[in-house]
């Protein structure tokens, strides 16, 4: 994760954006999207976001499609369609993680849970080939595959898979999976059971932050769940945050770094339009602000701090709305309303 998700509707940029931000602004005082991409078939889900090494303005934003027919969409920061993966079934949520080490070369992937196969697909970036599989929750019940994240562990260079489900038991609701290469594919083994749940609703949206080591998950009408990303560290529950903060389902967990310890964390407060922000460093301290936007009942988000060239220099927050599209904020005008709430609040 970095911080490091066609003819129908044209490609919408900052200018073009103007007028359909105009209404939602006469509702709420939401900041308005630089970016809406081009409309999915179905219904968008989760996004995430693949830095180019080679030019960061050519980045990607990857993002899933959610149904019976779903599929898998790379956007330019343009919000153009420029390549996608199609006859999914019910592809929930996305994560990507930089060089696993496949066939010899070091490769970018993507993780995709399936849910209606139990599976998780990866794909190689930024072509988005299939480059393997393999099933979760293998002999349980409850199993329908949702959240997804992943974890390298920056003193091994393991990468790890962290994937929650639909319903799940009180405690061990998230596995998480250790990845490997056989017969020159990408499958996974089991390495862990762990998380509790409250039991309210349904965990699906998970962030994990590799520089400081942790796992956090949103347990829907419940709060924020935070862990140690690696597994030998054992399965304490360290902290839930967030609790009382949302007005019913909190959602997308995005994590933007400002140093190596220090930084934010956006939760999707998705029934009121806005994103709940607490400390990187110490989210114990309770949300220090709340920023409404244009994006309708945001369900995944992703964030990155990279210069992405001249409409994005300090990054952006993607994040899915209705309307089958994801939304592209440039991170300056994110930040400022951060700060004013801040110094609002001293």
């Amino acid at each position: 994760m970095i911080f490091k998700r066609m003819k129908k509707l044209p490609i919408i940029i900052a200018v073009s954006v103007v007028p359909f931000v105009v209404s939602c602004t006469a509702q709420h005082s939401g900041i308005n999207p630089t970016v809406i991409t081009e409309t999915v078939v179905h219904d968008t889900d989760d996004p995430a976001i693949w830095i180019n090494p080679e030019n960061a303005s050519k980045s990607i934003i990857i993002g899933t499609d959610k149904d019976t027919d779903g599929g898998l969409y790379a956007f330019g920061l343009s919000g153009k369609i420029i390549n996608k993966v199609s006859g999914l079934k019910r592809p929930n949520n996305v994560d990507i993680e930089y060089s696993f080490m496949l066939n010899g070369k070091k490769t970018d992937i993507a993780a995709v849970t399936e849910r209606e196969t139990n599976t998780v697909k990866l794909y190689s970036l930024p072509d988005l080939k299939e480059v393997g599989e393999f099933t979760v929750f293998d002999g349980e019940t409850e199993r329908g595959p949702m959240g997804i994240s992943m974890y390298k562990n920056p003193a091994t260079g393991e990468i790890d898979v962290i994937v929650g489900r639909k319903s799940g038991p009180a405690d061990g609701y998230l596995w998480q999976y250790k990845l490997s290469e056989k017969d020159g594919k990408i499958t996974g083994e089991v390495i862990r059971k762990f998380g509790r749940y409250s039991g309210l609703k349904e965990i699906e949206s998970i962030a994990v932050d590799d520089e400081l080591g942790y796992i956090y998950y949103s347990d829907e009408q419940f709060g924020v769940h935070q862990y140690y990303a690696d597994p030998a560290k054992g399965n304490e529950e360290l902290l839930v945050f967030g609790k009382g903060d949302f007005k019913s389902d909190l959602e997308g967990i995005s994590i933007y770094p400002t140093s190596a310890q220090t930084g934010y964390i956006l939760v999707s407060n998705q029934q009121k339009d806005t994103f709940n922000v607490y400390l990187r460093e110490d989210p114990a301290k309770g949300r220090i602000a709340e920023i409404p936007v244009s994006t309708s009942e945001s369900d995944g988000s992703e964030v990155t701090s990279v210069n992405l060239g001249q409409q994005f220099p300090k990054g952006m927050l993607v994040a899915m709305s209705n309307g089958r599209v994801f939304h592209f904020y440039d991170w300056r005008i994110v930040e400022e309303r951060i700060k004013a709430a801040q110094e609002a609040g001293k």
